[in-house]
């Protein structure tokens, strides 16, 4: 298999072998080859069904000839400049349109880079040092989020990864997710909170789903402890819809993070937010952020493409839903997990019962979620390698895919 030699290859050169954890697939992963729509040509020849779309921000399929025509158009432009562009002015004003919650933002190159400035200026704003983020709540690996949860009910943790000094985990505290009386509880004791972090449906551990009334209970709770609400749309961003999670469940934070789909899959992150807090950010301000990449035409290019594409097919997301809700309707009678779904977003739990918050997500079956990626892996369906990743699916998954998608989860 020339997969297999390619991974003996990286070992060498790549720690693990890989460029990222989630992609070591034992004995070793597949290496892709081509994309187009819905599906993948790997090295050895074979197709497969993509549910991983890169993790969610290709909502329109792989090699999208409507965001590529985009980038081709960019290319023959330039692809790196260093100065200011008409285009991120463009994306910009598109993005704040969608978004109530949004008067200012500013364009970076990652969902991490993101929330690290999200944080940096929600302390310079405030004045204060900790913040808050949920157990298993993922927000890209820095230090300050790189927490490992904890057991009780509000907890401190501790470092998630060696080289993150035990002061950085000192400033941040975690709470379950749905559990608004251990925030109520640690906001009225702790009141040197800058800020909460959370994504609003928890994306990097299932999809995980908010309780009715939830978030607007968190947002009342900040709110009445001076506590900026940071939601982290990097994957509900332009998914769940055009707004989002906070205009599907009508919140709006104090600053929001965005990523992934706002950049049709180019590289890109968003951090924006209110007026006040946004001026606060370099040169406007003291809370300092730059970046070579911020505002890259190429992903501008492509942002703004799938922002026009967006608009004018709005009608795609009822149809993107009416695909997951096909895959939960072919489940057998007999099966024993749960299956969560939202939109685009599906998993199958290997638990009895849909998860509330991450320590019942890891209450899984993951030796279950093992035979059942292999199989799937088997039938030329390929899913997120982790019980604790979400499942996606594109506006390129036509009939065919979705039958063979179906079929997978028929004997699950």
């Amino acid at each position: 298999m020339k997969s297999e030699e390619l991974f003996t290859t990286a070992k060498t050169c790549l720690p693990g072998g890989v460029s990222s954890p989630v992609r070591a697939i034992k004995p070793y992963p597949f290496y892709v080859k081509s994309a187009s729509g819905a599906v993948l040509k790997t090295e050895d020849g074979e197709s497969l069904v993509d549910c991983c779309m890169g993790y969610g921000p290709l909502l329109l399929g792989h090699a999208n000839p409507v965001i590529q025509k985009a980038i081709e158009a960019q290319l023959d432009a330039g692809w790196l400049y260093g100065t200011p562009t008409k285009f991120e002015i463009d994306l910009a004003q598109r993005i704040i349109r969608d978004h109530d919650s949004i008067e200012m933002l500013r364009c970076v190159s990652t969902g991490l880079e993101a929330t690290l400035a999200a944080i940096r200026l929600a302390r310079g704003f405030t004045g204060k040092c900790g913040i808050v983020k949920l157990e298993g709540g993922f927000h890209g690996a820095h230090d300050a989020v790189l927490i490992a949860a904890g057991s009780g009910a509000t907890t401190h943790g501790t470092p998630d990864s060696l080289g993150v000094p035990p002061s950085f985990a000192a400033q941040t505290r975690q709470v379950p997710y749905n559990d608004t009386e251990a925030l109520e509880e640690l906001l009225s004791k702790d009141k040197e909170i800058a800020a909460f972090i959370l994504e609003p449906v928890m994306g990097n551990v299932g999809p995980i789903l908010p309780d009715d009334g939830y978030l607007a209970a968190v947002r009342e709770i900040t709110a009445a402890h001076d506590v900026l609400l940071i939601f982290d749309e990097v994957i509900t961003g332009y998914r769940l819809g055009i707004g989002g999670a906070q205009k599907k469940y009508g919140i709006k934070p104090d600053l929001t993070t965005l990523g992934k789909i706002t950049g049709g899959g180019l590289p890109i992150g968003v951090f924006g937010g209110r007026r006040d807090i946004m001026e606060l950010i370099s040169p406007s301000g003291g809370v300092y952020n730059a970046g070579t990449f911020n505002g890259n035409p190429l992903s501008m290019a492509a942002g703004i493409a799938t922002n026009v594409y967006l608009h004018e097919n709005e009608g795609l997301y009822a149809k993107l839903d009416e695909k997951t809700r096909a895959i939960e309707e072919s489940l057998p009678a007999k099966a024993s997990g749960s299956f969560v779904r939202l939109g685009s977003l599906f998993k199958y739990f290997f638990r009895s019962t849909a998860p509330g918050n991450y320590l019942e997500a890891k209450q899984s079956d993951t030796a279950a979620f093992r035979v059942f990626f292999e199989k799937a892996l088997k039938s030329g369906v390929f899913i997120p390698p982790s019980q604790f990743e979400t499942n996606f699916i594109s506006t390129a998954h036509d009939a065919s895919s979705m039958e063979k998608i179906i079929s997978v989860y028929q004997h699950v």
